[in-house]
C-alpha cells in the first residue's frame, strides 16, 4: 500500500516517520507544504495519480489556538478547506482518508468522557474550523476515518510538555491551571494506532483517541517535572481566570476510547507510562 501523509514535519507526521521505519507493508510518501500544497485541489489529485496512493493521512493543521483568533482566514483554509480537497480527491478515486481533529469541537461543559455521536460545540476559532473540515470530510467522502486527539506532545516540535520542561529550569516559580481536565496524548501511540487502522482496513466512522488516565493541566505538569528531576521550581495551582488566553479552552475534554478499542483492537497506554517513554527518550 502506498500511504500519502501530509503536515510530516509537525509533531504526528515526524512520528509517523518513526513508526514507519522497520516495516514494509505499507510504503509511505511524507509530504508538507513545500513537497505538496493541500490547499490545491490539483496538485493533491496529481500526487495520489502519480503515486498510484493507496490511502492519505492528514497531519496537516492550523494549531496555533490563540493566534487563530486573529487569523481565521487562513486557519479555516488550513483546518476546513484542505481536508475538504483531500475528500474530494480521495473520494474520485476511492481511496482511504484518515483526517485527524481535535476535542476543541466540543464546548467542555461535560462531566463524563465524551463519546463520538456526543452533540459538537466548538468556542473557539480552532475549534469551529476544526468541525468545519469534519463535517465537510463526512458530506464528502464515505470511506473516511475521523480521529479526535487531545493535549498533543511529542520530542518533535513545540508542544506542552517542551515548554514546561524549558520553563521548569529557567524559574523559581510556576502557575499552572488546575481547573481544565483532560488526558494528555503522546503522539507516536497515536500514529501507532495510525498505522494500525491503516494496515487493518479502514472502518469508516469517528473515533476516539488519547492516552488512558485523567489529569489538569497542573497534575501534569507535576508529573512532568517529577521525571524530569526538575525540583527548583515551585509549581503553583492557578484558576483559569487567573491565566486568560484569546481563545477559551474546554473546561473538561476527557474523551471515550471505546469505540476505537472495540472496532481495532487499538491498545491504548496510561498517559503517565506514555509521558515517561518520551521524556526518558529526550533524555538519552
Amino acid at each position: 500500500m502506498n500511504i500519502l501523509v501530509t503536515g510530516a514535519n509537525g509533531q504526528l507526521g515526524n512520528e509517523m516517520r518513526v513508526v514507519a521505519g522497520g516495516q514494509t507493508a505499507l510504503v509511505y510518501h511524507f509530504t508538507d507544504v513545500a513537497e505538496l500544497d493541500i490547499c490545491d485541489e490539483q496538485a493533491v489529485e496529481r500526487f495520489v495519480v502519480e503515486g498510484a496512493i493507496d490511502c492519505i493521512v492528514n497531519c496537516a493543521a492550523y494549531t496555533n489556538v490563540n493566534k487563530a483568533e486573529e487569523d481565521a482566514v487562513l486557519c479555516d483554509r488550513l483546518n476546513h478547506l484542505a481536508p475538504a480537497n483531500l475528500a474530494r480527491v480521495a473520494a474520485r478515486h476511492r481511496i482511504g482518508l484518515v483526517h485527524v481533529s481535535t476535542d476543541y469541537v466540543f464546548n467542555g461543559e461535560h462531566h463524563v468522557p465524551y463519546r463520538e455521536d456526543d452533540a459538537t460545540c466548538p468556542n473557539s476559532v480552532y475549534g469551529t474550523t476544526k468541525l468545519a473540515g469534519e463535517e465537510a470530510i463526512r458530506a464528502i467522502h464515505s470511506e473516511a476515518v475521523i480521529i479526535r486527539t487531545a493535549w498533543l506532545y511529542s520530542s518533535f516540535g513545540n508542544n506542552f510538555v517542551k515548554t514546561m520542561l524549558r520553563l521548569g529550569k529557567e524559574r523559581e516559580e510556576l502557575g499552572v491551571v488546575f481547573d481544565q481536565i483532560g488526558t494528555p496524548t503522546y503522539a507516536r501511540d497515536l500514529a501507532r494506532a495510525i498505522q494500525h487502522i491503516v494496515g487493518s482496513g479502514i472502518v469508516p466512522g469517528i473515533y476516539h483517541y488519547s492516552n488512558e488516565g485523567v489529569c489538569s493541566w497542573y497534575d501534569f505538569t507535576k508529573a512532568i517535572f517529577d521525571l524530569a528531576g526538575i525540583t527548583t521550581c515551585c509549581l503553583k495551582p492557578l484558576h483559569t481566570d487567573e491565566y486568560p488566553t484569546p481563545a477559551a479552552r474546554p473546561h473538561y475534554s476527557v474523551l471515550d476510547k471505546t469505540k476505537i478499542k472495540q472496532t481495532y483492537g487499538v491498545k491504548v497506554p496510561h498517559w503517565m507510562d506514555s509521558l515517561r517513554e518520551c521524556i526518558k527518550m529526550m533524555d538519552d
